[in-house]
């Protein structure tokens, strides 16, 4: 596997255990109320990416960061989640959007990449699209 593009795994592997990871202290921070079915969604979402990219990873002799990297875009979106729950969770939205929309962008990034093995390729952007999807229903809710 070319080295960028594995650069890209990892970074993207990374970028899904931050998001998951985040997502989930949202959700235990929610408590059931205001966003805590979105919170559930994408908690499920990013894990479900994370493994399947540990598993390209593992595949080629790169092994993940367990814990992801330190304080993703989404992670800074709901640190002081707690104080947000005070207010109006939807206001979050624009913040969460923006996390997720540059996480498609970096999909893309290693999508646009030559020489991706196809099934490489489709798993990136099945992955890729199923963030496309959350990201439009963050639009419904008001974001």
């Amino acid at each position: 596997m070319n080295t960028p593009l594995l650069e890209h795994l990892k970074s993207l592997h990374d970028g899904a255990v931050d998001a998951r990871d985040a997502y989930d202290l949202a959700l235990r921070e929610a408590g059931g109320h205001g966003l805590s079915e979105l919170f559930q969604r994408m908690t499920a979402l990013h894990q479900s990416n994370a493994l399947e990219l540990a598993t390209v990873l593992a595949r080629y002799g790169a092994a993940p960061e367990p814990g992801g990297s330190f304080l993703t875009t989404i992670q800074r979106t709901l640190i002081n989640i707690g104080a947000i729950f005070d207010r109006q969770s939807e206001s979050i939205l624009p913040g969460l959007i923006q996390g997720e929309t540059s996480n498609v962008a970096s999909y893309q990034e290693a999508l646009d990449l030559p020489g991706i093995d196809p099934t490489i390729r489709d798993l990136l952007a099945a992955q890729r699209d199923r963030l496309r999807i959350e990201i439009a229903a963050m639009h419904a809710l008001g974001g």
